[in-house]
């Protein structure tokens, strides 16, 4: 059973990812972007994943599943 995380855990994750890949002064302007351009993720992702066809859309998911395997948590 996946263990459902806080809202709070996601985003400090989601900073330290930001921060790690991008750079302090970079997080910060990808954070204002998103804030000044309200930042529609639905519409983004339609854009974004129009591109692929599905089996391409397929097959990419098929190589990050296996590059990224899913580890589960259980408490006993």
């Amino acid at each position: 059973m996946a263990t459902i995380r806080s809202e709070a855990v996601i985003r400090k994750e989601g900073m330290e990812c930001l921060l790690e890949n991008l750079g302090v002064l970079d997080a910060e302007v990808f954070i204002s972007c998103l804030l000044r351009d309200r930042f529609d993720y639905t519409e983004w992702q339609r854009e974004y994943f129009s591109k692929y066809s599905a089996d391409d859309f397929l097959k990419r998911a098929a190589e990050y599943d296996k590059n990224n395997p899913l580890e589960i948590k259980q408490k006993i």
